[in-house]
Order: C-alpha cells, then structure tokens, then sequence
C-alpha cells in the first residue's frame, strides 16, 4: 500500500520545503513541530493537511491555563458530588463524570487523524514534558475506571508554537521540525492569488510594495503579517483605493490608506511617520 503524501490544496500555499517536512513526519510517524511568525498559516496547515489527506481533523488550543490532563481527559468531580446529593442514579457509574480530551478522541477515530496542538509555548514548560508518554506509546490510562485508551490509528499530529517559550530537549527529540520562513514577494503573490483571484496586477503590485515597504522599516516592534496583508488587501478593494494611492513618494501621505490593517500599536506609526518625513527631507 502506498504511504499518503502531502501535496498542498487549492486553497493553501505550501512551499516545497513544507510539503517536505509533512511528509516526513508522515513517514516517521512523529509529531510535527512548526514554528514561524504569527500570522505565517501554522494553524491553517493542519486545516489544509486534514483536507488534502482526507482525514477527520481535532483540534487542541492551548492557553496559559491549560494542563496536560485536559487532553486526555477531566475527572467531574464537583458535578458528581452534586448528583449524589440530589439522589441521581448516574454517580453510579463513575464514567458519566469523564469527559474526553482531544487526544482521546484522536485515539478513538475510526481512521487515522490529523491532531493539531496549537500554540504549545502558551501553556507551562512543563506541559510539553507531561506528554511524552502519551506521544510516544499512543496510550494513556484513566484511573477513575480503571480503563486503558490506546490509539486505534496513529494520528499525524501538528504542534505549533510561537517561540515565547523554549521547548524542553525531551520534546524537542520526538519531533520533526521546521520553521515556516516568511513568504518571498512571489509566494506571497501565490498566496494573494488564491484568496483573490481576480485582484488587478496593478494594484497587487502596488500593494506588495507597499507592504513590503512597511514590514522591512527598521525598529518596527510587530512587522505585518501574511494574514494582516490580506486583511488590507481586503479593505483595499471594498473602499475601491487605486492603485497610485499606494505608491511611495507621492507626497500626499505618510501611511498607507487603511494602515490600521498592517500597523498594530501607536510606536509603530509614529515610527512609520518620523522615518518618512526624514526620507522626505533628505530629498528636498
């Protein structure tokens, strides 16, 4: 039987090197860590890999708060306490007070999922550590019931992080890595013309220009993001802007119209604002 492969989707821009690291995780059947600037479609690409493999898709989003335990399960200790106050039959059966995770239900699917884990870095550094065994052996136990949950198909899971945090070296060994380089001008074309194709060349050139314009200002504190580039261009094309209105050096504007899509806190514009107005005088 031939091993599935990863192609990318009509709808996701997957560079070869990407293409490459899915597989191999795919071949080596170990978790996939995918790291890269926020905005750069880490979350997405378990989106599109569950769709371009055909494969049911469970997702895990990680918070600050969030404990190793609760993706495998929750013990409902307080709601069981209750019923048993109130005479209800179910405190019974200790299983009407466990409630699945996302790794559990990856570990029951019928076929094998794709399981995403999305921004592990969020959560305390030792929550990477606390799920090794699971990662590795693909089961776990739950000690209310006494019960052994093991994966009936190895699922392909997708980790994200953020880099806020470093991952423990343990972690770090069970993985194939790979970081998601921000998009080149013609990637990011690619990926524009996937989500509007039928945007004029002129404005999408202006557009690129201008953006990369404003993400490589030196100083900048948050660079714009492939997400927040399509935002603009969104806007862009509601409100109709023309194309000259975006070219650098008309001496009409400081910032780009609808900045508020690419600039995301107040140091940054008046960054953008002081460096053109000093470019501006130079030239005179």
């Amino acid at each position: 039987m031939t091993a599935q492969k990863f192609a990318g989707t009509d709808s996701y821009i997957a560079t070869d090197e990407l293409r490459l690291a899915v597989n191999a995780a795919l071949q080596l059947q170990r978790p996939l860590l995918i790291k890269g600037e926020p905005g750069t479609g880490k979350t997405q690409l378990a989106l599109e890999v569950a769709r371009g493999l055909g494969r049911p898709l469970f997702e895990w989003h990680v918070k600050s708060t969030t404990k190793a335990q609760q993706g495998l399960y929750e013990y409902d200790a307080v709601s069981r306490l209750r019923d048993s106050q109130l005479g209800d039959e179910r405190v019974k059966e200790v299983g009407n007070y466990i409630m699945r995770g996302a790794l559990w239900e990856a570990f029951d699917c019928a076929e094998s999922p794709v399981l995403l884990i999305d921004e592990i870095d969020k959560a305390d550094i030792e929550f990477p550590n606390d799920l090794l065994r699971e990662l590795d052996r693909m089961e776990f136990h739950v000690y209310e019931t006494r019960q052994l949950v093991k994966a009936r198909h190895r699922p392909l899971i997708i980790i994200t992080s953020n880099n806020e945090k470093e991952l423990p070296d343990a972690f770090l060994r069970r993985c194939f890595f790979h970081y998601i380089r921000f998009p080149d001008a013609t990637t990011m074309e690619r990926i524009v013309a996937v989500h509007y194709p039928g945007i004029k060349q002129e404005l999408l050139r202006d557009a690129l220009e201008g953006f990369f314009r404003v993400r490589e200002t030196p100083g900048l504190k948050k660079k714009p993001s492939t997400s927040e580039l399509l935002d603009w261009l969104k806007l862009l094309l509601a409100e109709d802007i023309p194309p000259e209105a975006l070219r650098a050096g008309d001496g009409k504007t400081a910032l780009p119209p609808l900045y508020g899509a690419l600039l995301k806190n107040e140091q940054d514009v008046h960054l953008f604002e002081r460096l053109v107005f000093l470019d501006r005088s130079a030239r005179r």
